[in-house]
């Protein structure tokens, strides 16, 4: 049995209070369905600037009736100090997930990525200090290890961030490491490798490659792939995510606590192999786009040529160990893309 499977057994015989911020986001909505399927009570917090509502009834929707008498929905901003202490009132663990994402996002509005990810980010630590809460995990992003040329990427060595968004996730984590030190806020951060999966919304200027990629293809259109193809990607598939939230929010490990750690699968794969997969998945149900190329435009401003996880942090003291790698996840998660899309 993995670590994973008897941590699930011990969730569903000692239920606890956990409070998910961007609950109806990609990431968070699914970490919202396993709790909620382990028999957990769960908080989600959810400003609807990215999330969706479909994606919060597709999961009550999924587990029945019972699901909806351990949840509550609170609508409101992290930028907003009461609603923060609202949200972390009677809540054992914090899964905080609410951000603005997208590197081009964060080229086009500096600022109001900022005030989403670092006063935002500030307002929920306080608010969890305050609480009194047991655990705090925190998404951050493999975005931070910026120009260091360093592969695959070690937790401690982190080079010059390339972009606003990464800029943020690095004060985040700095600010997590004071509350950590000087509040005594048990903590944990995790770096996000380019997660995909359900939910992962294919629209609006800065969607993710994989769902716009799947919509592209079939709307029977010419996916755009920026460079040359040759940049590659520590493909993570939301499962995995899930899990290392869970052993995280969970670990009796003392030396797991004010650390952060890596969260992908270990392998690389480029956007032309990954193109070719994808086109693999969606000509199963539209044949005619086998034969599509993608069509080359140029680098992007603040994109990281390669990146790679060393997960082996995350494996000794997490006992985190993936269940899809690139090529798993794309086949499971091909159904709802081709239904969404």
């Amino acid at each position: 049995m993995s670590a994973f499977d008897k941590l699930l057994r011990e969730l569903e015989a000692r239920p606890r209070s956990w409070l998910v911020t961007g609950a109806a986001g990609f990431i968070g909505s699914n970490l919202v369905e396993r709790l909620l399927a382990s028999g957990q009570l769960v908080v989600g917090l959810d400003n609807f600037a990215t999330g969706r509502e479909r994606n919060i009834e597709e999961v009550l929707g999924r587990l029945g009736p019972t699901a909806h008498e351990r949840f509550r929905l609170i609508r409101g901003d992290i930028r907003d100090l009461d609603t923060c202490r609202d949200a972390c009132r009677n809540t054992d663990v914090v899964l905080h997930q609410a951000a603005l994402g997208s590197v081009p996002r964060s080229i086009a509005e500096p600022l109001l990525v900022h005030q989403c990810n670092v006063d935002g980010f500030l307002n929920l630590l306080s608010a969890a200090k305050e609480a009194g809460v047991r655990r705090f995990v925190y998404a951050s992003s493999s975005s931070v290890y910026g120009d260091s040329p360093t592969l695959p990427k070690v937790e401690q060595v982190i080079g010059k961030a390339l972009s606003p968004y990464a800029w943020t996730k690095q004060i985040g984590e700095g600010w997590a490491d004071i509350f950590g030190r000087v509040y005594g806020l048990p903590h944990v951060g995790l770096r996000y490798f380019n997660v995909f999966g359900p939910r992962q919304d294919p629209e609006g200027p800065y969607a993710a490659v994989i769902p716009l990629w799947f919509r592209t293809l079939l709307r029977g259109e010419r996916p755009r792939n920026f460079g040359d193809g040759e940049t590659s990607r520590d493909f993570c598939y939301v499962a995995n995510v899930v899990q290392a939230n869970l052993l995280a929010a969970c670990t009796e490990e003392p030396d797991a606590l004010g650390l952060v750690f890596n969260v992908g699968c270990g392998g690389r794969t480029t956007l032309n192999e990954l193109f070719g997969r994808i086109r693999d998945e969606v000509a199963k149900v539209r044949p005619a786009s086998a034969a599509v190329q993608p069509a080359y435009a140029d680098f992007r401003a603040g994109d990281v040529r390669h990146s790679l996880a060393d997960i082996s942090r995350a494996r000794r003291l997490l006992h985190y160990e993936p269940t899809h790698d690139v090529r798993a996840g794309l086949q499971e998660a091909s159904a709802w893309y081709v239904a969404n899309s």
